[in-house]
């Protein structure tokens, strides 16, 4: 139990110091960038962090299964300490970028634990909580992050937002030491040049949202590199995505959802602070805190959510929170400047509703339909597929708000977007087929508990 507890400690801290650094920069980058110059590399500062900590999501998700969780969540806290630190000493923007990178590494091997390791130690009714209690960290992270950046700017240096990650990052090593994982590894062979190949496409098609010229050039070379991935893989006894996993219709299928679904709408909480400050007239304190209707929504859904798939599966459930996703894209293609805190507050609690229900028994399902050494890449490339949704459809979205011709028509361009995708992600869940007995959901063989 003790070692249950210490490593519950260790997975809360390094995810709320990964999602705070996720958002923080969103409000000081103007004021660093002025600091260190080279304001065409503004943007890479977000890009090189989110590049490198996608990518390296799944690959650690695998690394996880073929050497244990601690190890590589271990490796994950560290290196995100060093990122930390080298980005807090950084002389110019390039350096900000390659360090930003360093520590987007260190987060792409910390995020997918906290749902790995719940799924190696938590039974499927009490995982919900679990991942209540994990996205409460995201919650609280939008409400820190603006007030953090605004106060180590004004009082201090913006050098303190990465300071601050490490003695935060140095207890959550230390507790995750006791830590004694049941989970026993499956000794193989890494798969290097799959890694890389993996890495090298998702970079490219990643780059194709960022970049402004030759689109096209770095889509179809990303898509070339996935390709001679997918027959490297094939011929690989121990790859580092195995194919196999896809076999299983199921979790194809809520892969996909995830990725249409988050595509669609989870980008949305990136303008709709906009809209309040730029419409409503309130202050970035606020604009955040409305924001926290999704956190509330989300564990509302979340917490419940182990119980009700034991009772009525993965596939009703799905739906459900595919038809609130829907009602929150409805709701946000009526905004005009008439609507204030409450009722994006309200709208963001219905949307927080719909990804706590879509999140947690996805990310559940996904566990519980494989076997034990092809859970950590099953959870990772899970979170891989909602990353690559939010990547694409914030770009999109950021296209579209300024293709308007005045910053309302904008808003509403991409909303119309979001409510377009929800209706796909919608009937996408309809295609996930029924749950016909306890085995088909793998729901009976239950994880040991320590």
């Amino acid at each position: 139990m003790k070692s249950r507890t210490t490593v519950m400690v260790s997975i809360v801290l390094a995810m709320l110091v990964a999602s705070i650094d996720s958002t923080i920069m969103n409000t000081t980058m103007p004021i660093i960038a002025k600091e260190l110059g080279r304001f065409d590399l503004y943007a890479w500062s977000f890009a090189s962090y989110m590049i490198t900590s996608t990518i390296l999501s799944p690959v650690a998700g695998r690394l996880s299964d073929l050497f244990g969780r601690k190890k590589v969540f271990g490796t994950g806290i560290l290196l995100f300490l060093v990122g930390s630190l080298l980005c807090g000493l950084s002389a110019n923007m390039v350096q900000l970028v390659i360090f930003r990178a360093v520590q987007g590494i260190g987060a792409g091997f910390m995020m997918p634990f906290p749902a790995i390791i719940a799924g190696d130690l938590f039974s499927v009714e009490k995982r919900g909580k679990i991942q209540a209690l994990f996205t409460a960290m995201w919650g609280l992270s939008a409400v820190l992050a603006p007030l953090l950046g605004s106060f180590f700017v004004e009082f201090m240096t913006w050098r303190w937002i990465f300071f601050v990650n490490l003695p935060v990052c140095i207890i959550s090593f230390i507790t995750l030491l006791p830590y004694k994982e049941n989970y026993q590894p499956k000794k193989a062979k890494v798969d290097y040049i799959g890694a890389i190949l993996f890495a090298v496409g998702v970079t490219f098609l990643l780059l194709d949202t960022i970049v402004k010229e030759n689109r096209v050039l770095y889509a179809l070379i990303g898509i070339v590199f996935l390709v001679v991935f997918y027959f490297f893989e094939k011929k690989q006894e121990s790859p580092i995505v195995p194919l196999s996993m896809f076999k299983n219709k199921m979790i194809s299928r809520i892969n996909i959802n995830a990725f249409i679904g988050t595509t669609a709408l989870f980008g949305a909480s990136s303008f709709v602070p906009l809209f309040l400050q730029n419409i409503a007239g309130l202050s970035l304190f606020l604009s955040g805190v409305a924001l926290l209707g999704t956190a509330i929504g989300w564990m509302v859904a979340a917490v419940p959510a182990g119980k009700w798939i034991l009772k009525y599966g993965y596939r009703i459930l799905l739906i459900i929170g595919n038809v609130l996703l829907f009602l929150s894209g409805s709701l946000l293609t009526m905004l005009d400047p008439s609507h204030g805190f409450w009722f994006i507050f309200l709208v963001m609690i219905v949307q927080g509703l719909a990804f706590g229900l879509l999140t947690t028994v996805g990310m559940i399902g996904v566990q519980q339909l494989v076997g034990a050494h092809e859970r950590g890449i099953s959870t990772s490339f899970f979170m891989f597929c909602r990353n690559m949704g939010t990547a694409i459809g914030v770009t999109i979205m950021g296209a579209l708000l300024t293709s308007g011709a005045n910053f309302m028509q904008g808003i509403h361009h991409l909303f119309i977007f979001g409510f377009v995708g929800s209706i796909l992600a919608l009937l996408t869940s309809f295609l996930i087929q029924k749950d016909t007995s306890s085995e088909q959901q793998g729901l009976v063989a239950k994880p040991k508990m320590s």
